[in-house]
């Protein structure tokens, strides 16, 4: 199994309802001991208080290189029966794995993107990468030819339907602090049917990108 190390955040919303930034998750829980699950303390492996955290209810999303946590939630809390530890353990190994793969595949689709930003479209400048805000980090800012703003980001594999609200919610927030046109890019190896009936509805806001990947195989002399 190929390991990879990843950074683990709590995102959670404020009295107002407005998501804050994602605060790193030891640091969070140790600041808020209630939401600990039993038997563990704010030290306990990264891996193990993540899966813990998503049992009592808490949603993940994975980006790039990084585990969100969001919550805490409304719902049940309670933790599975002891027999189906060792099953949920073996899938979320499985799921680590997985992850592993996909976040290494978008580091490296975005390293070939910031070098052939042209490719994607003529004229895109690059202005930020992995940048903070207060609905995530955004893996490409870019400026076009007209001097919009564009946001980019990146899926390996095929981009479902919530990576449309994602992007969407990148924009808001980059239009918020800039005040200026904005519009975003999706990039993936595919799309799930509902991303690309909703681009033909927010046409003017976001499109949709497809990579492929080319295999060369050279000789050894």
């Amino acid at each position: 199994m190929v390991k990879h190390h990843f950074t683990h955040f709590v995102v959670i919303k404020n009295a107002d309802d407005v998501v804050e930034e994602p605060t790193p998750m030891k640091r969070w829980l140790c600041k808020n001991s209630a939401y600990i699950p039993a038997g563990m303390t704010c030290r306990t492996n990264s891996h193990t208080l993540r899966r813990a955290l998503e049992k009592q209810g808490w949603k993940l999303e994975m980006l790039s290189g990084k585990f969100l946590l969001h919550g805490p939630p409304n719902g049940d809390t309670s933790f599975p029966d002891d027999e189906d530890e060792e099953q949920d353990s073996l899938e979320d190994e499985m799921v680590i794995e997985a992850a592993g793969i996909t976040f290494g595949l978008e580091r490296d689709l975005q390293k070939a993107l910031r070098a052939n930003i042209d490719q994607l479209e003529t004229g895109l400048k690059i202005v930020g990468e992995q940048i903070n805000t207060k609905a995530g980090f955004i893996d490409i800012k870019a400026e076009d030819a007209k001097g919009n703003i564009v946001v980019i980001e990146l899926k390996a594999g095929t981009a479902q339907p919530e990576a449309v609200t994602q992007v969407l919610a990148y924009m808001g927030t980059v239009a918020d602090v800039d005040k200026l046109p904005v519009r975003g890019i999706l990039v993936a190896g595919d799309f799930h049917k509902r991303v690309i009936f909703a681009s033909h509805a927010i046409s003017n806001h976001i499109e949709l990108k497809k990579y492929s990947i080319h295999f060369r195989f050279d000789t050894m002399k």
